[in-house]
């Protein structure tokens, strides 16, 4: 099965390099056929040059621009277009994201016949290193308001970091989010839809270089909009979007 991962980039001149590295470096520890699709979102630094010397550098690299419009939600519907796996993987570009945990997540899926493979931050064994604590509070409190509208045990669903299967993919368009808030968007559609998931410990570590694209007063509204959406969606459209071939 060929593991697709989408990774957007804004801006990302200084971690996009060591990012790639240290996938690259993981997996070729495991027999896992690959590809890494970079989406340039129109970043105004030397981001694309450098997307240029990875792609001569990594066979399994590749990259596209999305010219506009722009955000995270953009660049990371961009690259879901365009990738040839049969499983995709979203994945940060600031080095936050473990490509060991993304070995993890790649095993369980195989392994276990799983439609989707979420992390998670915050149960046994998960860790986040460096995490400010306004934002750490934030999150604690979005996902617990998320698990308590949506009625569901998953505790870090805002985390973009996720693996899933191309026919989830394919199964929760259309995609609506332009910004973050295509991290809940994603899993809780997936979720109402009847896919099969399963969820695994990982780590996150605060970025190294630059800062984060994040707007937290910017964001609340469309989080908010998305969660309303897809509760709308679980309770009242009658299953019409739900798989019909469940067992």
């Amino acid at each position: 099965m060929k593991l697709s991962i989408v990774i957007p980039a804004y801006n990302e001149e200084e971690s996009i390099t060591e990012t790639i590295d240290q996938i690259e470096e993981a997996l070729s520890k495991v027999s896992i056929d690959h590809e890494i699709f970079i989406v340039n979102d129109n970043s105004k630094d030397n981001t694309l040059e450098v997307l240029e010397q990875l792609a001569q550098k990594y066979t399994a690299v590749k990259y596209g621009t999305n010219l506009g419009p722009n955000g995270f939600g953009y660049a990371v519907r961009y690259g879901l277009e365009r990738y040839t796996g049969d499983c995709v993987a979203v994945m940060m570009a600031d080095l936050s994201d473990s490509p060991y945990d993304l070995i993890r997540f790649y095993t369980k899926m195989v392994e276990g016949n799983y439609d989707c493979v979420f992390g998670s931050r915050f149960i046994k064994g998960g860790k986040v290193i460096d995490y400010p604590i306004l934002k750490k509070i934030i999150n604690r409190l979005a996902n617990y308001i998320i698990k308590a509208t949506m009625r569901i045990k998953y505790n870090d669903t805002t985390n973009a970091f996720k693996l899933y299967k191309r026919e989830v993919i394919d199964g929760v368009k259309p995609i609506l989010s332009p910004h973050f808030n295509l991290t809940i968007e994603l899993p809780l559609k997936a979720i109402i839809r009847g896919y099969s998931y399963t969820v695994v410990p990982n780590s996150w570590t605060n970025r190294k270089y630059g800062v984060s694209k994040l707007k937290i007063r910017e964001m609340g509204s469309r989080y908010f909009f998305i969660l309303v959406y897809c509760f709308v969606e679980k309770y009242f459209s009658r299953g019409d979007f739900k798989r019909k071939n469940l067992i």
